[in-house]
């Protein structure tokens, strides 16, 4: 069991029974062919709220008794009557008539007493027994209407007249004499007892029944489109004051009868006419209205005519009925079925079908994740991924929109052949989501912060840390217009890149000082030396080849100027400016490989070989060694020297003394040198 729903604006409606959601089984069908219908998957889900709950062609009125236990519906073909009991929900009886129904009433509380008006100018009157009496009016009667307190049935016609039927003298009365011919419409008010007569013409009458004259006339007029129209439904408020009117045109004006002003104009949308108009009274929303026409039955506000909800079924609609105090509504339509549909917004369902309300839920129809079940839509550039261009205009690929849809079995495949670890890439991702999902559910102290991760710009978040702090650094990670930044590798800042060099060419004092790697020294004079010379070399080289091409590039376009145009010399500039920018990129990388080079000569360093590099830097070393030095070089051409001080020898020759009690072959200083000084360690001292 299935039941089809709709939701506009978190207001579900559920369609019972209806077109495409019960089925009925056919005539035809013998009784020894059933059997095989307990295999027929549709027939086993089938809904049926009310059995019986349609006519053999199509369905005309549908109206509900004033104490709800009991609805009655007229339909074709052959012309018939149901009446359908709500206790049993079941078909009471169904009777048949001479010709096709067109209005009907209900007389009493209950189904016992109704009239009908025929096709064929007639007015029966049925009870428990069948027909009770028939007559018949002078023109095609269209509309009925039933004042309870004189008993007089009001009957709209094709002609200019109202005729009036006294039930309780059993005879014709002088009928309202109007000002334009053709009714379409009556209804009476059961506060005032005021009528209202819907006319061909843009005009609706009211009529006093006490004084049996015209109260007014109301002229309905369409600002939006200048079209001739008529009044096709009419409908009183239970309070009295508020009137309903519908148009051919698909419009709805609703006014306070104490204003000749709108109050309201809604427009249907279809442009077809308005057959019904119900105000919802005693529903659990206020405010609420129903205008039905043969599309589509829309609910919506009367005070701001903001929609609410709305029923469509597949056919076209004849009549709609609501059960006072529920959300439930019947519809009478050109189908088989008749339609009923449920709103548990509006109201709980009715008491003789309460289960309703424990189902509905459970027996949506949910809806499918994809247009096509056995299909899956994919884009030009999963096409090309999946190498299935060759396909494209064949049946296999289905064009629609901007990429094609293609049978989900084949694209499974066609992917796993394009990817053969498609499979076990998926395998993996499906386990690290559960295991995620697994540590998201443990139990964690009240300290425990999730810090935002950030995969890329790394030392740009450090920055930012530095200098507003780690609470701001984290509002910045967790915005969404950042994450990205932080997470997509394409957002990569390059500091090393050219375009980054020109847009910051000067760091930060406090970047500059963070390490003695990172700090710019100024350099040495032997690599200031070498410098010089490379450049020397290189600016020789360069005369004669790329120098001397913009000169004879700028000389050609001086010469061609005058006769070019303003856009063809900007793009002339524009190439030689890129020009000199490779040239002064060159020269950097030869500036940087000659710093990297320091001390060595190109053309030597051409025929020399690692092997020999090597021995000569450990000769260098282990001289460096005997002097109590060291040399390190970096990668950069830095180097940093390590020595112990000594004392250096002076060019004066030294004083001697003699002394008698030396030897004249020993030489040295006469007395210590620290005499007459202080004790100390400091070996500069000496120096």
């Amino acid at each position: 069991m299935v039941l089809k729903s709709t939701s506009a604006s978190d207001v579900s409606v559920y369609q019972v029974s209806g077109t495409n959601v019960s089925r009925s089984l056919p005539d035809w069908i013998a009784k020894r062919r059933k059997r095989t219908l307990k295999n027929d998957l549709e027939y086993q889900n089938r809904v049926e709220l009310i059995q019986d709950f349609e006519f053999s062609e199509a369905s005309n009125r549908i109206k509900v008794t004033k104490d709800g236990q009991y609805a009655m519906a007229t339909g074709t073909y052959k012309p018939q009557i149901h009446l359908y009991d709500f206790a049993n929900l079941s078909l009471k009886f169904a009777r048949h008539t001479d010709s096709e129904n067109v209005d009907f009433l209900f007389l009493s509380d209950d189904w016992t007493k109704s009239v009908h008006l025929q096709n064929d100018r007639s007015i029966q009157f049925q009870n428990k027994g069948g027909l009770h009496y028939t007559t018949r009016i002078p023109k095609f009667g269209r509309s009925l209407a039933y004042n309870s307190i004189n008993c007089d049935l009001y009957v709209g016609a094709s002609g200019d007249e109202l005729y009036r039927l006294n039930l309780e003298q059993g005879r014709f009365l002088n009928p309202f004499k109007l000002e334009s011919s053709g009714v379409n419409h009556v209804s009476i008010c059961e506060t005032n007892g005021l009528l209202a007569i819907g006319m061909e013409s843009n005009i609706v009458e009211f009529w006093d029944p006490r004084s049996r004259s015209r109260v007014c006339n109301l002229i309905l007029e369409n600002q939006l489109d200048n079209s001739s129209f008529e009044v096709t439904s009419t409908s009183f408020r239970n309070d009295g004051l508020n009137f309903a009117c519908g148009t051919s045109s698909g419009y709805t004006y609703l006014y306070d009868l104490r204003s000749s002003e709108p109050a309201m104009v809604k427009d249907q949308g279809y442009g077809f006419e308005i057959k019904k108009i119900i105000w919802l009274e005693n529903v659990d929303t206020e405010n609420k209205i129903m205008t039905s026409d043969k599309r589509i039955a829309k609910i919506w506000d009367r005070i701001d005519g903001k929609p609410y909800a709305s029923m469509e079924p597949n056919v076209d609609i004849n009549d709609v009925e609501h059960v006072p105090g529920t959300g439930m509504f019947f519809t009478a339509n050109e189908g088989i079925p008749m339609h009923t549909y449920y709103i548990p917004h509006l109201g709980p369902s009715p008491r003789w079908c309460s289960f309703l309300d424990s189902i509905t839920e459970e027996l949506e129809e949910k809806p499918s994740d994809t247009v096509y079940s056995n299909y899956r839509f994919i884009t030009r550039d999963d096409v090309k991924k999946l190498n299935l261009s060759h396909l494209i205009g064949s049946n296999v690929l289905r064009a629609y929109m901007h990429g094609y849809f293609i049978n989900s079995e084949l694209y499974d495949k066609v992917a796993l052949l394009a990817n053969p670890n498609a499979y076990k890439d998926e395998r993996e991702r499906e386990i690290r989501r559960r295991i995620e999902k697994e540590r998201e559910s443990r139990i964690r102290t009240s300290g425990a912060v999730k810090k935002p991760q950030v995969k890329v710009n790394k030392e740009l978040v450090e920055r930012i840390s530095q200098k507003r702090g780690d609470s701001a650094t984290e509002k910045l990670l967790t915005d969404d217009r950042f994450q990205e930044m932080f997470a997509d590798d394409d957002f990569q800042v390059n500091e090393e890149d050219y375009d980054y060099k020109q847009l910051n060419p000067v760091k930060s004092a406090r970047e500059t000082e963070e390490g003695s790697a990172k700090r710019i020294r100024a350099l040495t004079a032997a690599e200031e030396s070498d410098e010089e010379r490379i450049a020397n070399r290189k600016g020789t080289a360069h005369e004669s080849g790329s120098d001397s091409e913009p000169e004879s590039e700028s000389e050609s376009e001086g010469e061609a100027q005058p006769e070019l145009s303003e856009k063809e010399k900007r793009k002339l500039q524009k190439q030689a400016k890129a020009k000199e920018r490779r040239r002064r990129e060159r020269q950097h990388e030869e500036k940087f490989m000659s710093e990297f080079n320091v001390g060595t000569d190109e053309t030597d360093s051409r025929h020399v070989t690692f092997e020999e590099k090597i021995r000569e830097k450990q000769a260098q070393d282990r001289e460096h060694k005997d002097d109590n030095t060291m040399l390190h070089r970096s990668h950069h051409g830095e180097a940093e020297l390590t020595f112990v001080p000594q004392q250096g020898k002076s060019g004066k020759p030294k004083k001697t003394t003699t002394d008698s009690r030396r030897d004249p072959s020993e030489s040295g200083r006469s007395r210590p040198r620290h005499e007459g000084r202080r004790a100390s360690k400091n070996v500069f001292r000496g120096m």
